[in-house]
């Protein structure tokens, strides 16, 4: 077998070994078979319907969602925290990409690389981290405590997504607006912000589905009732993984690509 072949089917395997498992949740999660859902048993949207407190056939419902009221808090909960998270990220990883790239002072090679470090840091320590400093300086645990946490680590993607749009930009049109007798404000405003915009979008988009997605890190920083989808999902499987999980999972999957989609495309746009 040639070179060439051999990497060619490196690669398909690749990709099965990685989407293979996806696809089973995704066309699982229209199986009818109430009690062993890796038996097909007919197609149903049942459990999307579930999902949306519609009716359906289900007849034993002590065995699927225990409350839908509970399932939109959780997702409620989420929405806010991800909110949140991506406007204070955005804001200040946008404001410290640009000033690494417009400013020289001491050590600022180091100061970029502890800007990677929530990056790279695992999930567990952080979130452990996290937990420690809130019941250190006395703060509850709370809906509050899941945004900090998630902007610590977010704010480095912004960082790391805006600061590749500044390396693109070309230098010479702040310079020539100040010729043109602009205040650094109004550079900022009609020429700086306008050339990165992309990539301040596609950053935001990206902080908002990794904070939508976030479950390490939540669990260790969750108020009691504060309660995220990855969290809700989690305690679900803790009981047995269950039909409309699946339909829950396939929903989370199409938000995320349609979210990461459109981050993509606003941060490779050149224009």
């Amino acid at each position: 077998m040639s070179l060439a072949r051999l990497l060619s089917l490196y690669g398909f395997l690749f990709f099965v070994f990685v989407y293979a498992p996806i696809a089973l949740v995704v066309v699982f999660s229209f199986n009818a078979n109430p009690v062993n859902m890796m038996i097909w048993d007919g197609f149903t949207l049942d459990w999307y319907r579930l999902i949306f407190g519609m009716e359906t056939s289900i007849t034993d419902s002590t065995s699927y969602i225990d409350s839908t009221a509970q399932l939109y808090s959780a997702i409620q909960t989420s929405l806010i925290v991800a909110l949140s998270t991506t406007l204070a990220a955005t804001v200040m990883g946008t404001a410290l990409a640009l000033a690494v790239a417009r400013y020289r002072f001491y050590l600022a090679g180091l100061y970029r690389t502890l800007l990677l470090v929530p990056m790279i840091m695992p999930d567990i320590v952080l979130g452990i981290a996290l937990l420690i400093f809130f019941i250190t300086i006395g703060m509850n645990l709370s809906v509050l405590t899941i945004i900090i946490g998630h902007t610590t680590f977010l704010i480095s993607y912004v960082f790391v997504t805006v600061s590749a749009r500044l390396a693109n930009m070309d230098d010479t049109l702040e310079e020539a607006s100040a010729d043109l007798g602009a205040t650094p404000a109004q550079t900022f405003r009609r020429v700086t912000l306008p050339a990165i915009a992309p990539g301040v979008l596609g950053a935001a988009l990206l902080a908002f589905i990794i904070s939508m997605d976030d479950l390490v890190i939540t669990y260790f920083i969750a108020g009691t009732g504060d309660t995220t989808l990855p969290i809700h999902i989690w305690g679900m499987l803790r009981r047995g993984i269950k039909p409309e999980i699946n339909a829950i999972a396939t929903m989370m999957l199409l938000f995320t690509i349609v979210i990461a989609g459109l981050g993509l495309y606003f941060r490779s746009r050149q224009k």
